[in-house]
């Protein structure tokens, strides 16, 4: 991806968050990076990756925690914050807090001695803003992203054929159909505009489901990482 880590650590992590090492109870063979929407913190997600285990019975699952904390959620944290009155706040948003996280990211695949290939991103809401941002905008693309209740910032207003990407890594997108705060058509949106600029992407409505994840959307966010990050001979 890309590697300004002079003078950081891999012993000290450049963001907290909970982790579960891989089933196999060997070496992780992918990482699987989980992040959490607004509000929320790493642990929010973690227990994805207990679901996706046996899936994925090779991978690392990291749920790291925003870096800063929320003021609408005292215990909570945000990748940037909200205030839901400048129609720009999302852009500038994501552009602001990718370079923490793709240190972060470029940290945790030196620790495990992975290549960015092998690395998949799976958000949430603002988490799922975040991890579309970085997959798009990586040098080498990662293995797979999942964005669930989220959306891909560049792509309102249809500026989605306008983009040239660097890379352009497998998007799965997961929607509530009764979601309250980012409504279903972010999902439509987002998927026009990444197909536009050439990112192959699929998408699954959860039928009656509001802001969340569902057993279904789970299950497709699973097998669709599972296809891209399967064991390497």
């Amino acid at each position: 991806m890309h590697f300004p880590l002079d003078g950081v650590s891999l012993d000290d992590p450049i963001l907290e968050g909970p982790r579960l090492r891989p089933r196999t109870g060997r070496d992780p063979d992918c990482l699987v990076v989980l992040l959490h929407g607004y509000g929320a913190d790493g642990n929010d997600l973690i227990d994805i990756g207990n679901a996706w285990a046996d899936l994925l019975p090779g991978a690392a699952f990291v749920s790291p925690h925003a870096p800063d904390p929320c003021e609408g959620a005292p215990m909570g944290r945000q990748w940037f914050p909200l205030t839901f009155r400048d129609p720009h706040e999302l852009a500038r948003g994501v552009e602001g807090a990718a370079p923490l996280l793709r240190d972060f990211l470029d940290a945790e695949l030196e620790k495990y001695a992975l290549p960015p290939e092998r690395l998949a991103l799976v958000g949430f809401s603002q988490g799922a803003m975040m991890a579309l941002k970085i997959a798009t905008t990586a040098p080498v693309a990662p293995a797979a992203v999942v964005g669930y209740s989220g959306m891909w910032v560049e792509a309102m207003g249809g500026r989605g054929a306008e983009i040239t990407l660097p890379v352009r890594p497998p998007v799965l997108l997961v929607h509530g159909t009764e979601d309250e705060l980012i409504p279903a058509q972010a999902l439509f949106a987002s998927a026009q505009g990444l197909a536009a600029a050439g990112v192959p992407v699929e998408w699954h409505l959860s039928q009656g489901i509001g802001h969340g994840i569902d057993e279904g959307g789970l299950a497709h966010g699973g097998a669709f990482l599972a296809e891209f990050l399967a064991p390497r001979r």
